[in-house]
């Protein structure tokens, strides 16, 4: 198949899937039409069936009656006139006469002659009408001789019936004369009336056809005039929801759609007022913090050089001199707390930097066995840590961000964790994922949905801890922005799994600064000053 040939047939597949989601039956245009289609279509079939009821029976009525006014006039003139026992060629003349009238039906008469037979004579002659052609029911109410009163003044009446011979019609009439004479049947064809019923039956489907395409058509209309407000309504909900805060409806009319359109300005309105008031306010909570951050940072420097120095008296003190024994628990906590505080803001400042989208990435080339190795030994954390990790892996990373990332993990698995901490690192089609896993306690199950949220702890009665609560937190984000992501779960044998998952070419930066907070220290990494204190935790977040 020829590239032409395939983008023809991509094509026609799109343009055909195109109008088959215009017209489901999910569409309310589609349902629209639908609707008033049907509503045509009954009003137009009730109103077609009641029309050719009414004239089929009046072109019935008007044709059976004058032949029956004919035929009865014919009998009491012509079959009148006969002798109460005609002879078989007085009876075939009258006949004769009968038919010729301006009606022109068949006639059948049957009288007695003078001897007492019963002698026919029909119109058509011996193959014409005949008595076999009457119904039996007719023949039998004809020959009834009915009882006279003052309701009913003749003995004999006159009968008829509609019969239908090789699909056509055909009325047939009998009637005997009064005070003795012959009894006379009539037959006549109502094929013409219903060809006229069949035209009429036709010009009156044609007529439910074009009501149904005009109501259609009209359906279609009203649809569009409908649908284009609340088409219009859906394109701006879409915009609102993409973010455009500022879109708005043109309004036209006082009608209900009209309403709509002015009730979801003024929704739009309301809610961009609201998000500005609501950005403005988090803006101005991350200036506080960052400016914060920026202001501890230089008592913190004076304080951490003193803590310094605190901390080689306390070495010292093992030497033969020192602090005061009543003092040295104060100066120990100090110089934690210190410490912690000090985590704590380079951790704030972190965070701050991933709210503002300023984090970028500084990418290079990076054996991912050697970068682990390397943290571990950092942190001296060989001895506490099992590595399974083949070297040769490699991926264009940031560094510095993923060791972040691996402290955060390794740090928490240690100190909330279970001996031994396994690290395995492995190759999944273009990703690098990286395990590590603990034989602790595992992640209580309420816990484990929560424990990269910040400032997180799962147990109420320990909310002081070395940890600040934003290790996890900014390992996820770290991850996030080179494309990757952090999963926990509970191993089916025990203890907890950490799984980082990254992208062994994540996509550069849109802006290509790549280093505008590189030189910011390890801060919320746990680096090699940290020594593995201070990160999230499981079970205390």
């Amino acid at each position: 198949m020829t590239r032409e040939h395939q983008g023809g047939s991509r094509g026609f597949a799109a343009a055909r899937k195109g109008v088959w989601s215009g017209l489901r039956f999910t569409s309310l245009r589609l349902r629209l039409v639908l609707v008033f289609g049907l509503v045509a279509l009954t009003a137009a079939v009730s109103a077609s069936g009641i029309a050719y009821w009414l004239n089929r029976e009046a072109v019935l009525t008007r044709a059976q009656d004058a032949v029956l006014r004919g035929f009865e006039q014919e009998m009491q003139n012509r079959a009148g006139a006969l002798p109460e026992h005609p002879s078989q060629d007085e009876l075939q003349h009258t006949a004769g006469q009968m038919a010729a009238s301006s009606q022109r039906f068949s006639v059948l008469l049957v009288a007695e002659n003078s001897d007492g037979k019963t002698v026919y004579a029909s119109s058509g002659g011996l193959g014409g009408f005949s008595l076999a052609d009457v119904p039996e029911s007719l023949r039998t109410a004809v020959n009834e001789e009915q009882k006279v009163t003052s309701a009913n003044k003749h003995p004999y009446h006159l009968y008829w019936q509609r019969i239908t011979e090789d699909d056509t019609p055909y009325l047939v009439a009998g009637t005997r004369v009064i005070g003795g004479g012959p009894t006379g049947y009539m037959l006549k064809s109502l094929e013409p009336e219903a060809k006229d019923l069949n035209s009429l039956a036709w010009s009156l489907g044609i007529a439910t056809g074009l009501a149904l395409l005009g109501s259609a058509l009209l359906a279609q209309a009203l649809a569009t005039t409908v649908l284009k407000p609340v088409h219009r309504l859906g394109v701006a909900a879409r915009r609102l929801g993409e973010g455009k805060l500022d879109t708005r409806l043109r309004v036209s009319g006082t009608d209900e759609l009209a309403d709509l359109s002015r009730t979801f300005n003024s929704a739009a309105e309301n809610l961009e007022k609201r998000v500005a008031d609501m950005a403005g306010r988090e803006q101005a909570s991350r200036r506080f913090v960052a400016d914060m951050s920026h202001e501890l940072r230089t008592p913190l420097t004076a304080i951490t050089a003193v803590t310094e120095v605190l901390e080689e008296e306390l070495e010292f003190e093992g030497e033969g001199g020192g602090f005061d024994p009543m003092i040295e628990p104060a100066v120990r906590l100090v110089v934690s707390e210190t410490r912690r505080l000090n985590d704590l803001v380079e951790n704030l400042m972190e965070v701050t930097r991933f709210d503002a989208g300023t984090a970028r990435l500084v990418l290079d080339d990076v054996d991912v066995a050697d970068q682990i190795t390397a943290c571990i030994d950092a942190r001296a954390w060989l001895d506490a840590v099992d590595l399974d990790a083949e070297r040769g892996i490699h991926a264009r990373l940031d560094p510095r961000r993923l060791d972040v990332i691996l402290a955060n993990l390794i740090g928490n698995a240690l100190k909330h964790g279970g001996s031994p901490v396994r690290v395995s690192v492995a190759r999944a089609d273009d990703e690098v994922v990286i395990r590590v896993r603990d034989h602790g306690p595992g992640i209580p199950e309420d816990v484990l949905p929560h424990v990269f949220d910040r400032f997180y702890k799962a147990s109420a009665s320990r909310p002081r801890s070395e940890g600040s609560g934003l290790g996890l937190s900014i390992a996820l984000e770290n991850a996030h922005i080179h494309g990757g992501e952090i999963t926990a779960e509970n191993h089916p044998e025990g203890g907890a799994v950490f799984v980082l998952r990254l992208p062994q070419d994540p996509s550069p930066p849109a802006d290509g600064d790549a280093a505008d907070d590189a030189g910011d220290g390890a801060g919320s990494d746990g680096s090699a000053r940290d020594e593995g204190k201070g990160e999230d935790a499981k079970g205390q977040v």
